[in-house]
């Protein structure tokens, strides 16, 4: 019996699931007649289905737990269950967002220590916890860096530069602070492009606010003129934004804060160490220089005199831009995973990533283009998917699904055609990337050898190939049961 059919497929009359207790409060009189329904059309079934049909459903999510998840820039790490077990802590789990400051001492505490060991890694002064994902950690800093400059009475430096190798989320958050955008392209060794970097200065003039930057960039590779590209913008007046999605890399062996750039956020919920997907959860602290402490958003953690943590506004803050002080939970497990590692066990992970990622890229060369394949990559790496005559990048990717392996990002960087970009991260064994790259390489062969046998991969989940556009603009957020046969086909 297949139990991830429709749960009305098991429906009976009179089935029971549930026995209700006795009700011991006094009985409520019905609403009007007018909001009661003849049928409700509730399926009825017994314990013993419901309960094999949400497991067998269950078995067809992926994740980091079941299978190796090589999404580029996602950071897909395992998450040490040490870290769960910390946040259902009664005074952390019973803890109400709203208590007194006097009641929240030891939250307090340990946001103060988290903000202290996340400053000494990144190499900068001020911080806040503040914003719950790595895209809302963008906007509060592109928000400060634009009040930064309105304060300066310098209001025309409405432009953000943006190398093609950033994440989308730069443009949209520079979108959303009501600021322009322009492209600045790489060279061909995957790095900013400094012609075009200074070209592009000279055209903004005194409207350049600033440059967003990913440093390692989505290619997986390290800027190799990093101080020249932070410094031609600062000596026009601008300021340099750090995306720390891809901080994974550096942990425990680079500082951004130490050169040059103004602000940074780093992905909590990639980088230490809390599940992620779905949209959440997350959390984007944002570091800054001295030069942008004032315009922190409010409140943030500090210490007074006594060395006790507190609350406090900073003296031209932005404001408050989360509901509360952010995602508390993300918070406490990377408190938990950075104290269990320690100064030593986060250098580990930096370096464990890198070799990872060039250990697959070295052995998938035989098979695969890799167009910045000359250089030693960081974290993840490009390849492309066209291996053969009429093979595209999405056809070796869904028979990576087929072989119980979670597809790696594709199409993306959209200056690498066919592109897959491929993150291994640091807690995968050598034996997982052995058998992954012995997966690339049957689908390699295949694709040369059965290609038709790709076009119709996977073949092992419930549903195919389905329409991924109308998916996205056409969403089916409740159930309808007549809907029911229009998504089983």
């Amino acid at each position: 019996m297949d139990f991830t059919e429709n749960i009305y497929a098991f429906s009976a009359p009179d089935r029971i699931g549930v026995v209700l207790p006795k009700i011991d409060v006094p009985l409520s009189e019905f609403p009007e007649q007018e909001y009661l329904r003849e049928n409700l059309d509730l399926p009825e079934v017994s314990e013993i289905d419901v309960c094999r049909h949400f497991t067998a459903l269950s078995k067809l999510n992926f994740s980091v737990d079941t299978n190796f998840y090589p999404l580029g820039s996602c950071t897909m790490k395992y998450n040490p269950k040490v870290n769960e077990a910390a946040t259902q802590l009664s005074g952390f789990n019973n803890l109400h967002p709203l208590a007194h400051e006097n009641d929240t001492t030891g939250a307090l505490e340990m946001m103060a220590k988290l903000a202290e060991m996340l400053k000494s890694v990144g190499g900068f002064s001020h911080i806040t916890l503040q914003p719950a994902a790595g895209a809302a950690g963008e906007f509060v800093g592109v928000l400060m860096m634009r009040e930064y400059m309105e304060k300066r009475g310098e209001e025309k430096r409405k432009v953000l530069l943006i190398p093609d190798t950033a994440h989308g989320t730069n443009p949209a958050s520079a979108s959303m602070c009501g600021l322009a955008t322009m492209e600045v392209a790489s060279d061909e060794r995957g790095n900013v492009d400094l012609d075009d970097l200074r070209a592009k200065v000279t055209e903004c003039g005194d409207t350049l606010l600033g440059l967003m930057l990913t440093n390692p960039n989505t290619l997986g590779l390290y800027e190799e003129n990093l101080q020249c590209v932070t410094d031609i913008i600062h000596a026009a007046g601008g300021l340099v934004y750090g995306d720390g999605a891809n901080f994974n890399a550096l942990l425990g062996v680079s500082k951004p804060g130490l050169m040059g750039f103004d602000v940074m956020h780093y992905n909590l919920h990639k980088t230490f160490a809390t599940p992620h997907g779905g949209g959440g959860p997350g959390a984007g602290a944002i570091l800054v220089n001295d030069t942008l402490k004032d315009f922190l958003p409010s409140p943030i953690v500090v210490r007074d005199e006594s060395g006790k943590a507190i609350f406090a506004t900073p003296s031209k803050s932005i404001g408050q831009t989360k509901l509360f002080y952010g995602n508390f939970g993300v918070m406490l497990r990377a408190y938990v995973y950075m104290r269990i590692l320690g100064e030593e066990g986060l250098s580990e992970i930096g370096k464990n990533a890198v070799l990872n990622a060039n250990y697959l890229q070295t052995l998938l060369k035989k098979w695969y283009n890799i167009p910045y394949g000359n250089r030693c990559c960081m974290h993840e790496f490009v390849a492309t998917g066209d291996v053969a005559e009429g093979v595209h990048t999405l056809d070796i990717a869904k028979a990576m699904i087929d072989e119980g392996v979670h597809p790696p990002t594709i199409y993306f960087p959209l200056i690498v055609k066919e592109a897959m970009m491929i993150e291994p991260t640091e807690t995968e064994s050598l034996k997982t990337l052995d058998e992954f790259v012995a997966v690339l390489e049957n689908i390699a062969k295949m694709a040369h050898e059965d290609s038709d046998a790709l076009h119709v991969a996977p073949k092992t989940t419930a549903v195919s190939r389905p329409d991924e556009v109308k998916a996205a603009r056409d969403m089916i957020l409740t159930f309808k049961r007549e809907r029911d046969e229009e998504i089983k086909s």
